[in-house]
């Protein structure tokens, strides 16, 4: 008899449901602790579950899923994004986390996903570390943005000058700090280093991209083609064309890693200025009458699928082999 388990995780439990012969289990509620772990891992040894399905919230899912996969449970963790559409085509109009394991056992049975294989812990440190200096390095930004706003009235107080001052010193501290943890780790890995050394070689791409793209790729399972990378950053375009009536112009889906987004943004602007491949491939899209933003993303997107070309294969960058060289003759 063939069992699948859907657990509904949050910040202190994690309610599971298991569902068998198409019927469901009343959810039982387990504690997010090391304890409540090892608890719900006997109760699903027991029942031998076909896939046990989460989804990726926050950083609540991790040491969960970490734990069943160390026990050899068959653990998928899905974009929550996929769940929610699942419940609008099942019309479920009730949520609750018991309703939502439920949904998550059914997903399991119904859309088979794949199993969900634990990264390595100095990749998952790496891509903390990342992750902390990007949104440090956005809050230096606003930071910077209230300096320049308290600058231009004659009016502001000095200390309040001072105080943002001081802030942006700090951040820039912290983001030095947290840059040369992770290179001391990047530097403790032979294939991380090769890796880094590969994407530094890319026009605007220096150490701190390069550490904010590697901490998000490292994680990331190595079959991936580059539509799927694409996809994953949510910089794939989605197209709104139905009939004769619905015929919107294409779009980024956005419903990606912002990360990634986030730290391709800097190197594509700095790429179609100095880089004359990158260039002379923007110049093109504004001349076809793409906008200046839809021809930057497209830079972007290029860009990222060199960046994951390079990591896998570990091979330096060359924007040569990425752009098409009849851009050159037009331009």
């Amino acid at each position: 008899m063939s069992v699948w388990v859907g657990i509904d995780v949050a910040a202190r439990t994690a309610e599971v449901v298991w569902r068998s012969q198409g019927k469901n289990s009343k959810p039982i509620s387990f504690e997010q602790t090391p304890a409540g772990h090892r608890q719900l891992i006997r109760q699903l040894q027991q029942l031998k579950p076909v896939r046990i399905v989460l989804e990726a919230t926050g950083v609540y899912y991790l040491d969960l899923a970490i734990a069943l996969t160390e026990a050899e449970l068959p653990v998928s963790v899905i974009n929550p994004k996929s769940a929610r559409r699942f419940a609008e085509l099942k019309l479920e109009r009730t949520k609750t986390d018991g309703v939502d394991a439920g949904l998550l056992a059914e997903y399991g049975e119904r859309m088979t996903p794949p199993r969900w294989s634990a990264p390595d812990t100095t990749h998952l440190a790496l891509r903390d570390l990342g992750r902390q200096i990007n949104r440090l390095n956005g809050a230096r930004v606003q930071a910077k943005n209230r300096l320049h706003a308290l600058q231009s009235k004659r009016s502001t107080l000095k200390v309040l000058i001072d105080d943002e001052r001081e802030g942006i010193e700090r951040l820039d501290e912290r983001i030095r700090k947290l840059q040369d943890a992770a290179l001391a780790l990047i530097a403790k890995s032979a294939p991380l280093t090769a890796q880094m050394r590969c994407l530094t070689a890319a026009r605007g791409v220096g150490d701190v991209t390069a550490i904010s793209v590697l901490a998000e790729f490292c994680v990331l399972p190595p079959h991936l083609k580059a539509p799927q990378v694409s996809r994953h950053a949510g910089l794939d375009v989605r197209l709104h064309d139905s009939g004769s009536s619905v015929k919107r112009p294409g779009r980024l889906s956005k419903a990606g890693n912002a990360y990634l987004r986030a730290a391709l943004y800097m190197p594509a602007m700095s790429a179609i200025q100095h880089d004359r491949h990158a260039k002379a491939f923007y110049t093109a899209l504004l001349a076809r009458g793409k906008k200046k933003m839809q021809a930057l993303c497209a830079v972007m997107r290029k860009y990222l699928t060199g960046l994951w070309f390079c990591f896998i294969h570990q091979v330096p960058f060359d924007s040569a082999k990425l752009f098409d060289d009849r851009h050159l003759a037009k331009a």
